[in-house]
């Protein structure tokens, strides 16, 4: 399994960030990432200075959102809906994302419920709970 470093997917980020802006071919990973990009222009500077990039240090303290965490969980959740897994995922965000009328907008919902998921795995020390996750993003949708 491909476990990239902090450093690895923040290198990815602005290297897609650089080739979207100069216009560059872009590989369908870039082009993913790229999507997610444009819909945040408030990480655009984030992503301009690879080496500042490489620097930062986001805590929560500073009330700062880490723009790679959220760019990251943006792509893990366009791969979960394409893979359907959990089975019923796609379902679910696509529901979310008609009531909202953004699938942006359920991306957003989304990440709360899987970030809790994983919060609530660390803090047990119990593997994440997939069904969980799913019925949190399905209550979203549903109400």
């Amino acid at each position: 399994m491909f476990q990239p470093s902090q450093n690895d997917v923040r290198r990815f980020f602005c290297a897609a960030y650089r080739r979207q802006r100069d216009g560059q071919p872009l590989t369908p990973m870039d082009a993913l990432a790229a999507r997610w990009i444009g819909e945040h222009p408030e990480y655009h500077a984030d992503l301009a200075d690879e080496a500042a990039a490489l620097a930062a240090v986001y805590t929560v303290e500073e009330g700062r959102t880490n723009p790679f965490l959220h760019l990251s969980m943006h792509l893990s959740i366009e791969e979960q809906c394409g893979i359907d897994q959990p089975q019923g995922i796609r379902q679910a965000v696509q529901l979310l994302a008609g009531r909202l009328g953004s699938l942006h907008a359920a991306h957003h919902e989304v990440m709360e419920c899987l970030g809790e998921m994983i919060w609530t795995s660390q803090r047990s020390g119990l593997p994440p709970d997939g069904l969980a996750y799913l019925e949190a993003v399905r209550r979203r949708a549903t109400r």
